[in-house]
């Protein structure tokens, strides 16, 4: 919720999944959220970074190593990195 001014005032902001778009409840405390960050062509960070956040779920079956390198492949993509 944002209140007159536009700034957010909620306490707690709900997170889902990126590999299933499932809620991330708050005591799912297997879950967790990483950022990569975006490189230039001489391989220097560029201060930019792409998050994402796993549900317990996804890491208990042991698709976490393959759901986050196909949904970087896509980000890379869609940021013409090839």
């Amino acid at each position: 919720m944002r209140n007159d001014e536009g700034e957010q005032v909620d306490l707690y902001i709900p997170r889902k999944c990126s590999w299933t778009n499932n809620l991330i409840e708050a005591k799912d405390h297997a879950s967790i959220q990483i950022n990569i960050g975006h490189l230039n062509e001489q391989g220097q960070y560029t201060r930019q970074y792409t998050t994402f956040a796993l549900c317990g779920f996804v890491r208990a079956m042991g698709d976490a190593d393959s759901s986050l390198d196909l949904l970087w492949q896509k980000k890379k993509l869609a940021l013409g990195q090839i």
